[in-house]
């Protein structure tokens, strides 16, 4: 039975921060699980370019939702954060203290706060507005949404095409706007404590990690997974950096040596959008990747009583 007695740690922050590594750590020391809300992660046919844990680090530590579902499924959010939840209620009966780490901030917002009531769509109508993206580009797609939407359009990262398909598969699909729906409903409630724990570090440094890192990615056959994901490239889950690029190279769009230069460029922006997301949250307690004792100190602080 989950009480105030059991506590989540949260951990969040940009794309090759380090979280992987610091949560392991905080599991290790608490004994506790971790569950991933990576949202490409999830996924068991995208292994290089999400950066899963390794096997080594998977053997360290359970991990949860790593490798848990196909690109052919559908998985959201809300879906998420159901299932995170049952998991949990199963955790906390073998350990008062649990973990969850990734950087989507919409999936750690759904579970630890909830999200407005959606509508549901068609499935096939996503699809035709994912070949709608392919054929006619983002700025046809914009288009429409300024013109059913514009407080959605205002609002929208105009840069990421999984979120104006959204709105537009809402708006479509209901005939209202999509804005409508995102209003803010009540905040949802857990029997547990949550305790959000942010990584940060020096801009510069993050970026060098981040270019690093990809250069290891394409070292280990990036370029390989991608175009063998390339037949799947219209699926949403596959709506990412990391493939996009890649997918337009195999188009003829550019070459490979500016493949890898906007696969790192986009990288670095994804990173600075992730570190925008998560620096409004107000409870999350900010900490560098190696402040592991202090981490370790908030939580004994805030972990309930035995």
């Amino acid at each position: 039975m989950m009480s105030e007695k059991n506590l989540l740690v949260v951990v969040v922050g940009a794309t090759a921060v380090g979280k992987t590594a610091v949560t392991i750590a905080l599991a290790e020391h608490f004994k506790g699980e971790i569950l991933s809300s990576d949202s490409r992660q999830f996924y068991k046919e995208m292994d290089i370019g999400t950066a899963k844990p390794s096997q080594e680090e998977l053997a360290q530590i359970p991990h949860h939702f790593v490798n848990s579902h196909s690109i052919n499924q559908d998985y959201d959010a809300g879906a998420f954060s159901t299932d995170a939840e049952v998991l949990l209620h199963s955790l906390f009966q073998t350990n008062e203290v649990q973990f969850m780490v990734g950087g989507s901030g919409l999936y750690v917002r759904a579970f630890c706060e909830g999200l407005d009531e959606m509508p549901e769509t068609d499935l096939s109508l996503r699809e035709t507005l994912n070949k709608e993206l392919e054929e006619k580009g983002l700025d046809a797609l914009l288009d429409e949404l300024k013109e059913s939407d514009p407080i959605y359009y205002e609002q929208v990262d105009r840069k990421n095409p999984q979120r104006v398909v959204r709105g537009l598969e809402v708006t479509r699909s209901t005939g209202l706007p999509y804005s409508q729906f995102r209003q803010g409903g009540k905040r949802k409630e857990h029997p547990f404590k949550i305790l959000k724990i942010g990584l940060d570090m020096d801009r510069s440094k993050l970026y060098d990690r981040i270019d690093r890192r990809m250069d290891l990615m394409i070292e280990q056959g990036l370029f390989e997974e991608a175009k063998n994901l390339y037949p799947n490239r219209s699926n949403n889950a596959l709506q990412t950096v990391g493939y996009k690029e890649i997918f337009d190279f195999l188009d003829g769009h550019y070459d490979k040596e500016e493949a890898v230069r906007l696969l790192k460029r986009n990288s670095r922006r994804y990173a600075k959008r992730q570190m925008t997301w998560f620096k409004k949250d107000e409870e999350v307690h900010w900490f560098k990747p190696d402040q592991l004792d202090q981490m370790i100190q908030l939580i004994q602080e805030v972990k309930p009583n035995e």
